[in-house]
């Protein structure tokens, strides 16, 4: 049985191919017990939610239980070094975000896990764009409205989960730009900093639009931007890139991955790959990733490609901005 080696994944030969359809020759053993989906973040989230449909998919078609598990904390280097950790027998599939993957590089003090080195990428999913959103009290309803804002009151109280997150890079961007100052309160996941949006305590966030969308259509926050393309359910709202922010953050879209350890034997990557692949075209899963306004599952070329740009991009822009490790 072929073994996944760095170099196999790394290169542009056919070999990397693993999802084409009609040269899967997955183990006939396999998988030999329940499947495990590691979710290093809280249950209830876009990623857990992502996790749970795929794994109903999955279920069905390899005829075992497949059984999420949330293995939250510490921005998600728990779950993933977990799920590092477990044997690459095909059984246990990380399901995970790219901070967790790309930012903790820069982020986290000793990793535990080299994201490169340690993981084979089955596919991914990526949003339409990131909402920004400020709060009701501040009167904005653009970027430029915002500035001013922030300008005025002397300081931005500005929600993220996690140092080196999208929305810190995101307000850390705005202000080298635009030259005002901010406060970064950390939250521990998207919901309780949504909360503080809608009490009015913080003056603005961004994250996921699943996380998003009741502050939103309840009045309670403003859609000032987007972080990539424009949102479908708000059309006329401007991205950053059109109200003139300026970088290459502005053209990245936030992932979610599955993943399996490296040295799980070739057949069965490319049998989960194209499993999880076909999920896009499943009714349930499609309805999620519409819900999520989800893109489908990428295949595996793609997936390598993505990572990889995602990756060089972020990492330039946290060593610039002079993030660093917390104590």
């Amino acid at each position: 049985m072929k073994r996944l080696t760095r170099r196999t994944f790394v290169t542009g030969s056919a070999a990397v191919l693993y999802a084409l359809p009609g040269k899967t020759r997955a183990q006939s053993s396999w998988p030999t017990r329940q499947i495990r989906i590691i979710v290093p973040y809280p249950a209830g989230g876009q990623t857990d939610g992502i996790a749970r449909a795929f794994g109903d998919y999955l279920a069905r078609q390899v005829g075992k239980t497949v059984i999420v598990e949330n293995k939250a904390g510490a921005g998600g280097v728990i779950g993933v070094t977990e799920a590092k950790r477990a044997e690459a027998d095909g059984t246990t599939i990380l399901c995970t975000i790219s901070s967790s993957l790309i930012q903790n590089r820069i982020t986290v003090k000793d990793l535990p896990y080299d994201p490169e080195k340690d993981f084979v990428y089955l596919t991914m999913v990526s949003g339409a764009g990131g909402p920004v959103v400020a709060a009701k009290k501040t009167g904005a309803t653009n970027l430029r409205e915002f500035v001013e804002y922030g300008k005025k009151v002397g300081s931005l109280n500005w929600g993220s989960y996690g140092v080196g997150s999208t929305p810190h890079v995101l307000i850390e961007t705005i202000a080298k730009q635009y030259g005002i100052k901010f406060q970064v309160i950390q939250y521990r996941g998207e919901a309780p900093m949504w909360n503080d949006i809608a009490g009015q305590t913080l003056d603005g966030a961004s994250g996921s639009y699943a996380a998003a969308a009741p502050v939103i259509q309840a009045g309670t926050g403003n859609l000032i931007g987007v972080v990539g393309s424009r949102l479908p359910p708000y059309p006329d709202t401007l991205t950053m890139t059109e109200q003139g922010a300026v970088g290459d953050f502005y053209d990245l879209r936030a992932f979610t991955t599955f993943a399996v350890p490296t040295g799980t034997p070739r057949e069965i990557v490319e049998r989960l790959s194209s499993l999880l692949i076909q999920a896009g075209t499943d009714s349930r899963v499609q309805q999620m990733l519409n819900n999520f306004l989800l893109s489908s599952p990428a295949d595996f070329e793609t997936t390598a490609r993505i990572f990889k740009r995602d990756s060089d991009v972020m990492l330039r822009i946290l060593r610039d901005l002079g993030v660093k490790p917390s104590e």
